[in-house]
């Protein structure tokens, strides 16, 4: 990074379709709760190739990516700092275990997700089951079409 620039990290997060539900892990460091299998892009690696990367380190899933779900980059959506996520929607076979940073994995519906849900991500999850149930995208993602300003 540039001395002087304070940029956003960019990162990705996977959900990955397995058995009915949606695999989520609880995290090892904080913030402790929660997440959607993901994490920090690697220097010279593309966004597709960091979600499988992701999801095998941290769930020992190999997963198929099917699907470009949203952009997410709030400004308050990581407490640690400002990262921008790129989601992506993938499946796998399998069972889920935790790995790398997880402390444990596990596949979950949206009538039983587990708490506390960390960053932004009850928020995804929210708009991803809502998709899934046959909301358009155009309703999914309205509201976030209409740019807050700067330190919002």
């Amino acid at each position: 990074m540039a001395a002087g620039f304070q940029n956003p990290l960019p990162t990705v997060d996977i959900l990955i379709e397995n058995r009915g539900g949606i695999v989520l892990i609880a995290r090892r460091n904080r913030p402790h709760g929660w997440a959607i299998p993901g994490g920090f892009l690697d220097w010279g690696e593309s966004v597709e190739a960091c979600a499988v990367r992701e999801a095998a380190e941290e769930t020992g899933l190999r997963v198929q990516l099917s699907e470009l779900f949203y952009v997410y980059s709030r400004a308050d959506r990581d407490p640690r700092h400002h990262t921008v996520t790129t989601v992506f929607i993938a499946s796998a076979d399998g069972e889920p275990v935790a790995a790398d940073d997880a402390l444990d994995a596990g596949v979950f519906t949206a009538g039983d997700l587990p708490a506390p849900l960390v960053f932004d991500h009850g928020q995804i999850l929210h708009d991803y089951f809502r998709y899934k149930n046959g909301a358009r995208r155009s309703t999914v993602f309205r509201d976030y079409l209409q740019p807050t300003p700067r330190g919002r």
